[in-house]
């Protein structure tokens, strides 16, 4: 995609933290409570992971960020020697207090659910102009997440890179919601800068953290491109120097726009910071938000779908419970050169599954993490040498058809 210059969008490039460089785009596997689900940490770092990214409401929950901060920081609490990131806790506030489903692609189908969730439910998140007021999924306590809340906990949970607070809302909210949303975002992110500047003095025995402030604005493109430049030029209020190291794009779209949304706001942001875009991992969106700008993306999918024993090929998905599977000696996927499959057959982790044995789960997150990491690599190297169209073309092309294939270039181009 190009931008209001004709320039292209997507790019190649390195992040710097304490703990590594990041080679972009990355995509950055998610433990959500400081661990991805079945897997060691050490197996992250097999499979390609050059970083974790977990959150800090449900580690603000359990055990607690002063016990993470005591044990020396997420990294060290979690045995993970590479770049960390922690989400701000306002999507999980937002999806669990409220019951949404927990997606930021909301389908026609979904609104119907959310409208019932919404009527039914007694919410259990309250956002005010100071912040949010929450009671915890676990045991129902109260809580309460402001902006300077969210970036404590941040700085006690030591990732390499944190995200300012923000309201994430939904596609049923109105224009006029959205409008107050986007502009309490903005005040929240100036609270966010003052406090992490003084957070970092008072913290200077523990590395730089890099606060990345989030742009919201739902599908209006007035919205998101004014947000996206609000941040860009924004500095604390009291901490004048204080500006963002980066930027998130997060909140409600759907999927059919979501190249479209990205190159909006990643035209509006400076070509010298990172862009992360949260909460996708499918190839094809993958493809076209690398095409718009973004340069980051973290994502339950890979994980939470292996669990259910749904696992990617490079010709599409393959349900490993399913009876075509019962008697296939050989991988998952002859092409993936992850340790599943080059050690393990579609027979045994049928067999697995069918039995309802842990290793399932280990093995065939292992597959699908490194099926995703291993793409966006590929997806880097073609940035570099010039081949991203051509693999376009010939992963959408095997995964969803020739058709689905040629709609996606022509809405690139």
């Amino acid at each position: 995609m190009l931008g209001s210059d004709g320039s292209p969008l997507g790019r190649a490039g390195t992040i710097s933290t304490p703990h590594g460089e990041i080679q972009t785009p990355a995509f950055i596997p998610v433990g959500t409570k400081a661990t991805v689900k079945a897997v060691l940490p050490e197996s992250v770092t097999q499979l390609g992971g050059q970083a974790v990214l977990a959150n800090a409401y449900h580690l603000f929950l359990q055990p607690g960020s002063d016990l993470v901060d005591e044990a020396g920081g997420l990294g060290r609490f979690m045995n993970w020697d590479g770049p960390t990131f922690t989400d701000s806790g306002g999507f999980q506030v937002m999806s669990l207090g409220v019951g949404f489903k927990k997606v930021i692609s909301m389908t026609e189908s979904a609104y119907s659910d959310a409208e019932v969730i919404a009527k039914t439910k007694e919410r259990l998140a309250h956002v005010d102009e100071d912040g949010v007021t929450f009671k915890s999924f676990i045991n129902g306590d109260r809580h309460r997440f402001t902006p300077e809340v969210s970036m404590g906990i941040q700085h006690q949970l030591g990732a390499d890179i944190i995200f300012a607070f923000d309201e994430c809302t939904t596609l049923l909210n109105t224009r006029a919601y959205q409008e107050d949303s986007v502009a309490r975002t903005a005040r929240w992110a100036v609270r966010c800068l003052d406090e992490h500047a003084q957070l970092t003095i008072d913290r200077a025995h523990r590395p730089y953290q890099a606060l990345f402030g989030v742009v919201q604005g739902a599908q209006y493109e007035d919205l998101r491109r004014s947000a996206a430049r609000g941040l860009a030029e924004m500095r604390g209020a009291t901490a004048t120097e204080q500006a963002f190291d980066g930027f998130g794009i997060g909140g409600a779209l759907e999927k059919r726009e979501l190249g479209t949304i990205v190159s909006w706001v990643c035209d509006e942001l400076p070509d010298s910071k990172p862009r992360h875009l949260l909460g996708i991992s499918e190839p094809d969106d993958l493809f076209a938000a690398i095409a718009a700008g973004a340069d980051t993306f973290d994502c339950v999918a890979p994980s939470r779908q292996a669990r259910g024993g749904s696992m990617y090929s490079a010709d599409g998905r393959i349900n490993a419970k399913s009876a075509g599977q019962r008697r296939r000696f050989e991988p998952i996927d002859a092409e993936c050169d992850c340790y599943t499959c080059e050690n393990y057959t579609a027979a045994y982790l049928h067999h697995l599954f069918k039995a309802k044995e842990m290793l399932g789960s280990t093995l065939a997150t292992i597959h699908n993490e490194r099926f995703i990491v291993r793409l966006v690599d590929r997806i880097r190297a073609s940035i570099i040498d010039g081949t991203f169209t051509e693999l376009r073309d010939e992963v959408l092309g095997r995964i969803y058809g020739p058709e689905f294939a040629r709609e996606a270039a022509a809405k690139a181009n």
